[in-house]
């Protein structure tokens, strides 16, 4: 963007005294996301008619090492008609300055003058010259990011890796010892950031992510919109569910930053673990890159209107579901134990010291499983589970679907059978629990209410506590859900 600093700021920039925190910061701010500073040269009349020539001097040397607004467009009378009588020069430079921001020669104005503010009001310019203090908080929340955090990843700079690490091997081979080189040196100079899960000093894992809004240069191209850019999306060690806590942490990125769209790049290879991955959860091929043939596989996280099952929507456009009123939805209670085991990445909970060194795989996983002892044989495929943290809390959570048939068993190895690594389970519990029929619910868990919702709201709502799963009709579920404050972008009604 192009900036344009009035002359009261310029001066408070250049003179040799301490400057304010917030315009400390508004510099940083523009430095920092390559906003360009420009003068314009109505500017260096104000400062010509400084009356104190050292200063006058001095101030205008250092402002030759700004750029200047070229060939500025003059003030029309329908505008200056709009300004008021004039008495000073510096009142006609204020106009050429504002008359600049109108026909667009700059982005924004930045002035402490307030009777400019008070003009800017007058031709509907308020948004774009603003002070100090209104500049720094529109631009900080500009650029603000929630940015998902895991216990066990560290958030690293790309710089502070080691190009010649063996994991970083089969890059080169997919893209060339030198040209990987310099891609990871120009990544590094950028300042970007990564993931990075470490064992034995060494690198296993990473996961880099950025956010884009420009053409994916495929034939055709697919046309710039803002998106999410799944840079770096690697594994080296199986069995932990890691590749499904990388695509859970970007989705958890565009979910909290309100971005609809994802895709990565990869070179398909035979038995190709990644495409088995990011195809279950919605990523489909769009073409190949024109610069070196590698696959676009491209995913939407909003649904297009399409005609599709529950399960098929739960799936291509993953977190997004269905939950017309012909969708079942089930009050579901979990204790705080198994809680914390399943959903490890719900803000509101108390961390353990052992999940800064152990990997939780159910918790990883997308796709979870839940046991219970309940003899209820309504649900199926593509209904909504509400989950109910129990004891301590009291809350209602988070939301998932079912992805597969229920299954009622007393036989423990059935169940593991089942649910492999994605009960939060231990062996000796799932055979207790099995001396008694068990209900096995897989479900892929969609999202967290960003409001969760404790006992006294649900009984203000006539919702009963839940001791044991219970049946919700839609008229319950629409009242958890607003008050929750569900993202409506992820529903399909």
């Amino acid at each position: 963007m192009k900036i344009v600093l009035d002359t009261n700021i310029l001066i408070h920039i250049e003179d040799p005294k301490e400057l304010s925190s917030n315009l400390q910061g508004l510099l940083n701010v523009f430095r920092r996301y390559g906003h360009h500073i420009f003068i314009h040269p109505a500017s260096l009349k104000d400062i010509k008619n400084d009356q104190n020539a050292q200063r006058r001097t001095v101030i205008l040397s250092k402002l030759k090492g700004y750029p200047l607004i070229e060939l500025p467009p003059k003030p029309t009378d329908d505008f200056l008609s709009l300004m008021g009588t004039l008495s000073t020069s510096n009142e006609i430079n204020d106009n050429e300055i504002l008359f600049a921001i109108q026909k667009n020669a700059a982005d924004f104005l930045i002035t402490e003058d307030i009777d400019l503010q008070k003009k800017a009001n007058r031709v509907n310019l308020e948004d774009r010259v603003l002070s100090i203090d209104s500049a720094l908080s529109y631009f900080e929340d500009l650029y603000a990011r929630d940015v998902p955090t895991h216990a066990l990843l560290r958030e690293d700079y790309l710089r502070n890796l080691d190009v010649d690490e063996p994991f970083f091997d089969s890059l080169k081979e997919d893209y060339g010892d030198s040209d990987f080189r310099k891609w990871f040196k120009a990544k590094s100079i950028e300042g970007r950031k990564c993931w990075v899960y470490h064992e034995d000093n060494a690198i296993k894992a990473l996961l880099m992510l950025k956010e884009e809004n420009e053409p994916i240069e495929i034939s055709p191209p697919i046309l710039a919109v803002r998106r999410l850019k799944i840079a770096t999306l690697k594994v080296d060690i199986s069995g932990f569910k890691l590749g499904e806590l990388f695509l859970k942490m970007a989705f958890q990125y565009c979910i909290r930053n309100q971005i609809f769209e994802t895709y990565l790049t990869h070179f398909r290879k035979d038995d190709d673990a990644l495409i088995n991955l990011i195809e279950n959860y919605g990523f489909e091929t769009a073409g190949f890159l024109r610069k070196n043939n590698e696959e676009v596989f491209i995913k939407k996280l909003i649904h297009a209107g399409n005609k599709l099952s529950p399960l098929e929507i739960s799936k291509k456009y993953y977190p997004s579901f269905r939950d017309s009123p012909d969708i079942k939805k089930f009050l579901v209670p979990i204790m705080p134990e198994f809680h914390d085991r399943l959903f490890p990445d719900f803000r509101q909970r108390q961390m353990k010291i052992t999940e800064y060194s152990e990997i939780n795989i159910p918790g990883n996983a997308i796709r979870k499983a839940y046991l219970s002892g309940s003899a209820i044989k309504k649900i199926r495929a593509g209904d909504i589970l509400v989950f109910y943290r129990s004891h301590d809390q009291k809350a209602v959570t988070s939301i998932g679907v079912v992805d597969q048939e229920p299954v009622h068993t007393k036989e423990a190895d059935e169940v593991v059978r089942i649910v492999g690594k994605r009960s939060v389970y231990l062996y000796d519990e799932i055979k207790e629990k099995a001396q008694k029929p068990v209900l096995v619910t897989m479900f892929r868990h969609h999202l967290f209410l960003p409001n969760p919702l404790d006992l006294s709201y649900l009984r203000q709502h006539d919702i009963s506590f839940p001791q044991s799963i219970i049946e919700l009709d839609h008229n319950q579920y629409m009242t958890i859900k607003k008050g929750g404050k569900l993202d409506e972008h992820f529903t399909v009604s």
